[in-house]
């Protein structure tokens, strides 16, 4: 489990991550949002839709204990992170689609991140005690929608202070990832020695297959090549500080540490599997670019 402090510098990181992320938004972008909405849609249909039902249909068909379940559950109910802005950026693919999917979910989740916790826990039949209460969820989400909010406000007043706030909000997102993996790996590498396959199997499959089927859910619904990228990479990149927070709040001692291996190992390996599409990602998106260049070209030669 967590010590205090690092629970408490948890906090304050999420503070700060959720401070950069709306100083990268600023209110019209809400308003052509609103006017071309369906890349965002399509966004939230894959967050919401498929990586609920994922990591449901994982924890079921591995047959995962109930603080197993929860926590894969838990993961899969969670909004966007802004890490998948940094790869989407990297990708070459839509960044401003990558943002605003991102700050959308996050909103969204203020409702139905606890519905679908509850629904899906009940679902695979994790009741009592490993059950987490929709009001710790909510509570949670609500209190980060302060510093989105102030953020905007920052972006608005000021776009250089804004600016600043995004770049240190989005690092900071990579950052947390890596304290979370550098603070409680080492206390815990008995536990990963005698934690089996299945569970590896879910915390890495979940990140996966939630960028596979974001892809081709996307491109079944009308988008292209560049965007389907970004709404893969935001499907299967999930918002892990945010599931570590509410589990350390919600769970104390042993159960903590059950519920907490799923949440750490996703983010763990979320940033190997990540970087290893994004690579492809990039690959694929420099070929497109030089084949629409040579098309221009060769539509630009004379006869």
């Amino acid at each position: 489990m967590l010590t205090e402090l690092e629970t408490k510098l948890l906090g304050v990181m999420m503070m700060v991550i959720m401070l950069g992320m709306g100083a990268s938004l600023t209110f019209r972008d809400f308003l052509i949002a609103f006017k071309k909405p369906k890349g965002v849609i399509v966004g939230i249909v894959c967050q919401y839709g498929v990586m609920p039902f994922l990591g449901y249909l994982l924890a079921v068909l591995l047959g995962l204990p109930p603080a197993l379940a929860v926590g894969l559950i838990l993961m899969g109910c969670m909004p966007g992170g802004t890490t998948s802005n940094i790869f989407t950026y990297f990708s070459k693919g839509a960044l401003a689609l990558s943002i605003m999917m991102t700050s959308v979910s996050t909103l969204v989740a203020i409702a139905a991140v606890p519905l679908l916790i509850a629904f899906y826990s009940k679902l695979a039949g994790v009741t009592g005690e490993f059950a987490i209460p929709a009001a710790n969820v909510a509570q949670v989400l609500v209190v980060l929608l302060v510093p989105t909010i102030l953020g905007m406000v920052l972006r608005k007043v000021n776009p250089n202070v804004g600016a600043t706030i995004e770049l240190i909000g989005s690092m900071l997102g990579i950052f947390v990832i890596l304290f979370l993996i550098v603070s409680w790996v080492p206390r815990n590498y008995q536990l990963l020695l005698s934690t089996p396959w299945p569970v590896f199997f879910a915390a890495v499959g979940l990140g996966l297959f939630g960028m596979l089927l974001g892809y081709w859910l996307a491109r079944l619904l009308k988008q292209d090549n560049n965007r389907s990228r970004t709404i893969s990479l935001e499907t299967g990149i999930q918002n892990g500080p945010l599931a570590v927070l509410i589990v350390t709040l919600t769970f104390k001692g042993e159960l903590q540490q059950q519920v907490l291996l799923i949440p750490v190992l996703y983010s763990l390996f979320i940033v190997l599997t990540s970087s290893a599409v994004t690579v492809w990602y990039r690959k694929n998106a420099t070929r497109e670019a030089l084949a629409r260049d040579a098309a221009k070209v060769g539509a630009a030669a004379p006869a």
